[in-house]
């Protein structure tokens, strides 16, 4: 259990933890949430769609959502930390732009005001992640909780009086104790990145989107130089023509040797006759 092979998933726990103990260092929290009739009608603070993702304002989501990253580090195993970090990019700006737009435009409307807040913290990147661990991601053993002491008896009762959970239960628990946090703000940015990460897997975004994939610099991968990849193909090259010619010989010595076989009685005769005159 360790961060072995995930370095996009190190950066961002380690990211997270440092970000929010900042923001409570320099008493700068206040700029990260979003109220919409305050920041956005009336001031006019657009530029809090772009940074309210990067940090938590307390220390129960801090844990939460570092415990959730740190569990969710499959999915770059299994696509590579390039991939990974390219879908990370693309969720992050499709969650940072939709939550509050919909906030604005819909629900404070619809709500006459009553819905206003939006609470900081990246966790509709982390259902994002959760809907790809969903889909990608099968569950190894199954287990049941009891409901009542008593036996069931037959397999109906059974099914009733139990809840069936996963080894990936623990997983989908930490993600939806950060949903409910500063409900209905944090339910709403969760459902967002529950459909961002369904939209991606489905092949619903733009093709642009899910084909980009950011430098290759930037999570640690190296283009080999050009005297570095001719000295590979040199190699290789020597390799093949080291194993050619390997074959040849044996193929050769093969054919030596179903010479000497082929030859009748009578010619091993006249060699013996040779020979010893």
């Amino acid at each position: 259990m360790s961060f072995a092979s995930t370095p996009v998933t190190r950066t961002l726990v380690l990211g997270l933890v440092a970000s929010s103990i900042a923001a409570s260092l320099f008493d700068i929290k206040h700029y990260f949430y979003i109220s919409v009739g305050t920041h956005i009608l009336q001031y006019r603070q657009t530029w809090r769609a772009l940074i309210w993702q990067l940090c938590y304002t307390n220390s129960s989501e801090v844990l939460f959502g570092a415990m959730a990253l740190y569990n969710l580090r499959v999915i770059e195993q299994l696509w590579g930390s390039r991939k990974y970090a390219s879908f990370l990019v693309v969720s992050w700006l499709l969650t940072s732009i939709i939550p509050p737009v919909l906030l604005t435009v819909i629900l404070r409307p619809l709500s006459w005001g009553a819905f206003d807040f939006l609470p900081a913290g990246p966790t509709p990147v982390i259902f994002a992640i959760l809907a790809q661990y969903h889909a990608m991601v099968p569950h190894i053993y199954q287990y049941k909780v009891a409901l009542t002491i008593s036996a069931p008896a037959n397999a109906a009762e059974d099914s009733a009086s139990a809840l069936t959970f996963s080894d990936k239960s623990t997983k989908y628990f930490l993600a939806l104790q950060l949903a409910l946090f500063q409900w209905p703000g944090s339910l709403l940015g969760a459902g967002v990145g529950w459909m961002v990460g369904q939209a991606w897997r489905s092949e619903l975004l733009p093709g642009a989107l899910t084909r980009w994939r950011v430098p290759g610099w930037l999570v640690g991968m190296r283009t080999p130089k050009g005297s570095e990849r001719f000295e590979g193909i040199r190699r290789r090259l020597e390799s093949e023509g080291a194993s050619t010619a390997a074959a040849s010989g044996a193929q050769q010595q093969q054919g030596g040797g179903d010479a000497n076989r082929r030859r009748t009685m009578g010619q091993q005769l006249m060699d013996e006759v040779r020979g010893a005159f």
